[in-house]
């Protein structure tokens, strides 16, 4: 065999090589489609690292038996345009939310050890914003007028 021959068969890739030379990482990642079920807050951690919270309901089923689940999503967004744009969402915005989720263990006031499902943003977008509530219409005041 020559020596190009044996660099080519040394330098060809095995079948068992993976797709990617980069370590393994799982994945826990949800989309969402649903409406906003109240107006996004700001909260502090107890690190003291402030983020956004908000929750989203989804609906499922036929419609006479509809279903509705509600999912808690937070947003580590820093202050500025990005945050004062998902805080000044209205309650039943529809929004389409990309995330990873993950469970997360806690004792509760009790002492009761309980799970709570959490998505961590990854993207929002808004796909409808509620019409804005008509205010009130207002019977013109009769205001006296100059004759003279």
């Amino acid at each position: 065999m020559s020596f190009l021959t044996r660099r080519a068969v040394a330098a060809a890739p095995t079948l068992s090589r993976a797709f990617s030379a980069s370590a393994r990482r799982d994945l826990a990642k949800i989309t969402l489609i649903g409406n906003l079920g109240a107006t996004p807050q700001v909260k502090v951690t107890g690190t003291g690292r402030e983020l956004v919270e908000y929750i989203v309901a989804t609906q499922h089923g036929p419609k006479d038996n509809r279903k509705t689940s509600w999912f808690n999503v937070s947003a580590f967004v820093e202050e500025g345009p990005r945050r004062a744009f998902l805080t000044s969402l209205p309650k039943g915005a529809t929004v389409y939310v990309e995330g990873h989720c993950h469970w997360r263990t806690y004792e509760d006031s009790e002492g009761i050890s309980k799970r709570s499902f959490n998505i961590s943003q990854q993207n929002l977008e808004v796909l409808r914003r509620p019409a804005p509530a008509e205010p009130p219409s207002e019977t013109p005041s009769e205001t006296p007028t100059d004759s003279e």
